[in-house]
């Protein structure tokens, strides 16, 4: 399964974009009842969908739902829990028997809308493309997460075990999220550790090891600097990014680097030296290879 961040890449939806939309949330908010009043006006008026709109506290609560969907299409945010908003959507689609044709449809609606809410509110022509151009990305993108349902029910259909399958790969899901979730909590705790030798390694210098002291501060501060690239990197793959292997590669960089600065203070053979020294030498090239490669890729 994508994630919600290759979903937007593949779309070249950018945060730029995420911003642009982001200053539109005044004008979706206060546009929001006029947007509920002519979408249900066009659903009532369609024969297929009416059928799904008789029960007036059905519909009341349809109303506020879609009136949040599409606020919401102008927060900003466009993370992992937005995507499994939009699934969830989709999936109610799918179990009332709702056919793909009228979700379509529907979304057309309020692309039209949207598009003159924008000309409505901006009169330069091109912060009503920059502004058009962003919104219709992400409708794209919300149709295309949705609708993915139902080709997930015809799969269904095909494989006997899709539905085992599933709640193995949703569970799963949540598994390695938890894990990631913990990972970052362990993180924290060491952190605060490392806050604390450093605070120790200060008291050092005071103590009148001055050069022992400093050195083994700018080691644990090298150590500090690897948990914060180790959270960094463990909260945007939490958010939808990638597993960023340069941050791994760097991390035992900085590892290796303590490691000379400590052998140095205890005067090891010049052979350990020389060893670390070639390994940071080695790791060096593999941290620029690798970043070649990703820009590389990228282009």
């Amino acid at each position: 399964m994508l994630t919600m961040q290759e979903i937007k890449s593949h779309y070249l939806f950018t945060e730029e974009e995420a911003e642009t939309l982001r200053s539109l949330f005044p004008v979706a908010e206060a546009n929001r009842g006029q947007m509920i009043e002519e979408f249900y006006d066009y659903l009532l008026g369609i024969p297929e969908t009416a059928t799904f709109l008789k029960d007036e506290q059905r519909l009341r609560r349809l109303k506020e739902s879609h009136g949040a969907w599409f606020v919401n299409l102008f927060r900003g945010t466009y993370d992992n829990q937005y995507q499994k908003d939009l699934q969830r959507i989709g999936h109610v689609h799918v179990k009332i028997g709702l056919s793909a044709h009228f979700v379509n449809a529907a979304m057309q609606m309020v692309r039209r809308f949207s598009v003159g809410m924008i000309r409505e509110h901006f009169t330069d022509s091109e912060e009503r493309r920059k502004r058009t151009e962003a919104m219709e990305k992400l409708l794209d993108i919300n149709l295309d997460i949705m609708t993915a349902s139902y080709i997930e029910e015809e799969l269904r259909k095909v494989f006997i075990s899709r539905e085992l399958e599933s709640r193995l790969i949703r569970a799963s899901e949540r598994f390695t999220y938890g894990l990631n979730l913990i990972l970052v909590l362990a993180l924290v705790g060491v952190s605060l550790s490392v806050v604390g030798l450093f605070i120790w390694e200060i008291f050092h210098v005071f103590r009148g090891d001055v050069e022992k002291g400093i050195m083994s501060a700018l080691g644990t501060l090298l150590i500090l600097w690897m948990m914060i690239e180790l959270m960094d990197n463990e909260i945007k793959t939490l958010k939808g990014g990638r597993f960023n292997i340069l941050v791994f590669i760097g991390v035992v960089i900085v590892a290796i680097i303590r490691e000379v600065l400590i052998s140095t203070l205890r005067h090891d053979p010049l052979t350990t030296q020389l060893f670390l020294a070639g390994t940071l030498l080695i790791l060096g090239i593999v941290y620029y290879l690798v970043s070649r490669s990703q820009l590389a890729a990228q282009k």
